[in-house]
C-alpha cells in the first residue's frame, strides 16, 4: 500500500500524488490470477468474489460498457478523471464510497447486488436509465451536483430492494419517472435542490414500501404524479419552497407555484404532512387516492411562498399591506381526492385557499385548532364534498369564508368556538359571500355552529338554503353578521329535528326562516331582535323546546311582541297561523285563540292604511268585532254580550211607552223580561213578540234587538259546536 493510501486520498483535490494515479483500465487486469497482488479477488461469506480499490485517483476511463463482470467492485476513496462507463454492463454489485465522480454513466446496467454511492460526490449526472439492480440503491450522505440540470435520471429503474437515500444532497433534478422500486425509498434528511424547477420527478414511479422525506428540504417542485406507494409517505417536518410546476397560469386549474404534486398518485397507507412540515406553495394533490390517514396537524401551508412559522405573522402580513388582499391562491389542493381514512389538520396553519371540491372521506376531516387564511376570499372551497364521519372545525380563526356547498357529512358539521371573518363576494354581482355556507348540505346529525370556549363568529352570517340536517342545527351562543344590509341567517327551506336559535347578540342583518321545517324550535329574544327583518313565510314547528304554560299570559304576550318586531309591523298572516296551529296542538286553546285575535286585529290594521277616509269605518268595525266576540275565537264574549242586551231591552220596555196587544180580544200577562227575550233569542218563540204593537221608538230598539240577536246567538252556537267537537 502506498504512503498516500495509507492516509487516505483527498478526493477532492483534483491534482493528486503522482504515487495515487492509477490507470482504471489497470483495475479489472489480472483479476483472477493469484500472483499475490492486490488485486486478487477476496471472497466473502455467500458473496462473490470483491475487487477492492482503495485510495486512488482512477485516470481514464473505467469501461465496462457490455461487460459481464462475476465480481463485486469496491471503490474506497477514490477520484475517477472520467465517468465511468457501466451501461449495458451485467455486474455482480458496485459500490463507491466516499469516492468523487465526474459522472456515472450505467444505462441499462443490471446488477446482482446492491449498487452503492453512499459518501460520494458525484460532480455530473447519475445515468441509471432502464438499469435493473437485483439488490439496494444507497445514495446516504452522498452529494449529486449538477445545477439546473439533470443530477440523478433513473427513469423506469428496477429496485429489487430499496433507495436508501438518508441526508443526501441533490443540486440539480433527481428523475426517476417510471422507477420501480421493490422495498422502501427513504430520503429523510436531504437536500434536494433546483429551484424554480423539479427538485424531484417521480412521475409514474412505483415505491413497494414506505416513501419517506422526513426532515428534507426542498428547493423546486416534488413531481409524483400518477405515482404508486403501496405504504406511506411521509414527509414530517420537511420544508419545501420556490415549486414553479406549471406555467400555464390562464388554466383555472393550474397552481404555478406548487412544492409538491401529487395528482393521481396512489398511497395504501397513511400521508404525512405534519409535525413541523412547512409549505411555500402550493401542496396539489389532485384526483389521488389514499388508504389511510391524511395528516396535516401542526403543518404549515402558504400559497405566498412566504411562510411564517409564527401564528402572527399573517396578522402582521395584513397589517404591513397598503390594500387589502383579496385572497392569496391556493395552499391545499385536493379536488377529487379520496380518502380511505381521516384527514387531521389539527393546528395546522394555511395561508391561502384550502380547496376540496369532489373530495371524499371515508372518515373524519379534523381541522380544530387550525388558522386558515384567504382574506376577501374562500378559506375553504369544498363544493360537492363528502365526509362518511365527522367534519370538525372547533376554535378554528378563519379569515375568508368557508363554502360547502352540497356537502355530504355522515355525522355533525362541528364549528363550534370557531371565528369566521373577512368573507369575499361573489365574482358577477355586488353582494357580499356569506361567512359560512352549507346550502344544499345532508348533513346525518348536527350542524353545530355554536359557542364553545370563545363565541362562535360569522361576520358574513350563515347560510344553509335547503339543507338537511338529521337531528339538530344549533347556533346557540353565536355572533351573526356585521352588516345591517346582508343576511345574518339564511335557512331558506331547511329540514331539521331541532333548531336552536339562541345567539348571545341579535343578529345584524337580515334572517330568513322561510319554507324551515323543524320538529321543536329553541329560541330567545336576541334572536327576535335582529337588525334586518325576519322572513317567516311557510316557517313550521310542531313545538317549543320550552312549552307555554296554560296561565302564562306574560309568554304568550311577549311572544306576540317578537313577532311584530321580526316582521317589521308588516301584517303576514302565516306566522300567527303557525303560532297558533301550535298552541292548538299542544292543547294550549286559549292561548291560540289569543294569537289568533292578535292575527285579525293587525289584519284590518293593513287593510285600514292607506285609506283615507274608509280607514277609520275598518278600524272601528274591527274594534266592535274585537270587543264584542274577539273576531269569533271568543264566542263567551257574544254570551256575555247576549245577556247585556236583554237586560238594557228589557229595562227600555219595563220603563219605556206602554205596548198593547196586537188582537185586543187576547188578554195576555205582561212580561218585559219574556218579550224581551222573545226578541233576542231567534229561532226560540215563547209567545210574545208577535203579540204586541212596538210604537215609535220602541219599534227601531226591537229590531235591532232582533239583529243583535241574530248575530250573537249564531256566534254562541258556533262556538258550542266547536266544544261539542273537541
Amino acid at each position: 500500500m502506498s504512503e498516500a493510501g495509507a492516509r487516505g486520498l483527498d478526493v477532492f483535490d483534483p491534482s493528486p500524488p503522482r504515487s495515487a494515479r492509477m490507470a482504471a483500465a489497470e483495475v479489472l487486469r489480472g483479476v483472477g490470477e493469484p500472483d499475490g497482488t492486490w488485486r486478487l479477488p477476496r471472497r466473502r461469506a455467500g458473496m462473490p468474489p470483491v475487487v477492492r480499490v482503495a485510495d486512488r485517483f482512477l485516470t481514464g476511463t473505467l469501461d465496462l460498457r457490455a461487460v459481464e463482470f462475476p465480481y463485486l467492485l469496491e471503490f474506497v476513496r477514490c477520484r475517477f478523471e472520467e465517468p465511468p462507463d457501466l451501461r449495458q454492463g451485467k455486474l455482480a454489485g458496485i459500490e463507491f464510497a466516499d469516492c468523487w465522480l465526474p459522472g456515472l454513466s450505467a444505462r441499462n446496467l443490471s446488477s446482482a447486488n446492491e449498487v452503492s454511492l453512499a459518501g460520494s460526490t458525484v460532480e455530473g449526472v447519475v445515468d441509471l436509465v432502464d438499469a435493473d439492480v437485483a439488490g439496494s440503491l444507497s445514495l446516504r450522505d452522498s452529494s449529486l451536483r449538477v445545477p439546473d440540470a439533470i443530477a440523478f435520471h433513473a427513469d423506469r429503474l428496477k429496485l429489487a430492494g430499496g433507495l436508501l437515500a438518508q441526508r443526501v444532497r441533490v443540486t440539480g433534478e433527481l428523475r426517476m419517472a417510471g422507477a420501480h422500486v421493490g422495498g422502501y425509498c427513504n430520503f429523510s434528511g436531504g437536500l434536494l435542490d433546483n429551484p424554480l424547477g423539479h427538485s424531484f420527478n417521480g412521475t409514474g414511479l412505483h415505491v413497494g414500501g414506505n416513501l419517506l422525506m422526513n426532515g428534507c428540504t426542498l428547493h423546486g417542485t416534488v413531481l409524483l404524479a400518477g405515482a404508486r406507494v403501496d405504504s406511506a409517505l411521509t414527509l414530517r417536518g420537511t420544508t419545501a419552497a420556490d415549486g414553479r410546476a406549471d406555467d400555464d397560469v390562464l388554466d383555472p386549474h393550474s397552481d404555478p407555484n406548487a412544492t409538491l404534486v401529487f395528482d393521481r398518485i396512489t398511497v395504501d397507507g397513511d400521508v404525512q404532512l405534519d409535525r413541523g412540515f412547512r409549505s411555500a406553495g402550493t401542496v396539489r394533490m389532485v384526483n389521488a387516492t389514499l388508504g389511510g390517514t391524511l395528516s396535516l396537524s401542526g403543518g404549515g401551508f402558504d400559497a405566498m411562498g412566504e411562510f411564517d412559522s409564527e401564528p402572527t405573522g399573517f396578522g402582521r402580513a395584513l397589517e404591513t399591506s397598503t390594500a387589502e388582499p383579496t385572497g392569496y391562491g391556493r395552499a391545499l389542493h385536493l379536488d377529487g381526492t379520496q380518502v380511505g381514512g381521516d384527514i387531521i389538520g389539527r393546528q395546522a396553519q394555511v395561508r391561502g385557499q384550502f380547496r376540496m371540491v369532489d373530495f371524499q372521506a371515508k372518515g373524519s376531516l379534523i381541522l380544530d385548532g387550525s388558522t386558515l387564511d384567504n382574506p376577501r376570499a374562500d378559506a375553504v372551497l369544498g363544493n360537492r364534498s363528502r365526509v362518511g364521519s365527522n367534519f370538525t372545525a372547533r376554535e378554528v380563526e378563519v379569515t375568508g369564508g368557508l363554502e360547502l356547498r352540497g356537502v355530504h357529512v355522515g355525522a355533525n358539521l362541528d364549528l363550534r368556538g370557531s371565528r369566521i371573518t373577512k368573507p369575499g363576494r361573489y365574482r358577477h354581482q355586488a353582494a357580499g359571500k356569506p361567512s359560512l355556507d352549507v346550502g344544499g348540505a345532508v348533513i346525518g346529525r348536527d350542524l353545530i355552529c355554536a359557542g364553545g370556549a370563545k363565541e362562535f363568529v360569522a361576520h358574513g352570517g350563515v347560510r344553509a338554503r335547503r339543507a338537511q340536517i338529521g337531528r339538530m342545527a344549533t347556533f346557540a351562543g353565536a355572533v351573526l353578521g356585521d352588516r345591517l344590509d346582508a343576511h345574518a341567517l339564511n335557512l331558506l327551506g331547511m329540514q331539521v329535528q331541532e333548531l336552536v336559535v339562541t345567539p348571545v347578540t341579535p343578529p345584524r342583518g337580515d334572517v330568513t326562516l322561510r319554507q324551515v321545517r323543524c320538529t321543536v324550535l329553541d329560541d330567545n329574544e336576541n334572536f327576535w331582535n335582529a337588525t334586518g327583518r325576519i322572513d317567516l313565510e311557510e316557517f313550521r314547528y310542531d313545538s317549543l323546546r320550552h312549552p307555554i304554560d296554560l296561565r302564562d299570559d306574560a309568554e304568550i304576550d311577549r311572544r306576540l311582541r317578537w313577532l311584530r318586531q321580526a316582521m317589521r309591523r308588516t301584517y303576514r298572516p302565516g306566522p300567527y297561523d303557525q303560532f297558533a296551529d301550535m298552541l292548538r296542538a299542544s292543547g294550549n286553546d286559549e292561548h291560540a285563540a289569543t294569537v289568533s285575535v292578535e292575527k285579525q286585529r293587525l289584519r284590518y290594521r293593513a287593510v285600514a292604511e292607506g285609506r283615507r277616509w274608509l280607514g277609520p269605518l275598518v278600524l272601528l268595525w274591527s274594534w266592535l268585532q274585537r270587543a264584542m266576540v274577539g273576531y269569533g275565537y271568543r264566542p263567551a264574549r257574544a254570551l256575555a254580550w247576549l245577556v247585556v242586551t236583554w237586560l238594557l231591552g228589557s229595562i227600555w220596555f219595563a220603563t219605556g211607552p206602554e205596548l198593547h196587544e196586537i188582537n185586543e180580544q187576547d188578554h195576555l200577562p205582561w212580561s218585559p223580561w219574556l218579550f224581551t227575550i222573545d226578541l233576542v233569542v231567534p229561532i226560540v218563540d215563547f209567545g210574545n213578540k208577535n203579540r204586541w204593537q212596538t210604537p215609535g221608538a220602541s219599534q227601531w230598539i226591537a229590531s235591532g234587538l232582533i239583529v243583535m240577536g241574530w248575530i250573537l246567538a249564531t256566534t254562541v252556537a258556533a262556538g258550542l259546536t266547536r266544544m261539542l267537537k273537541r
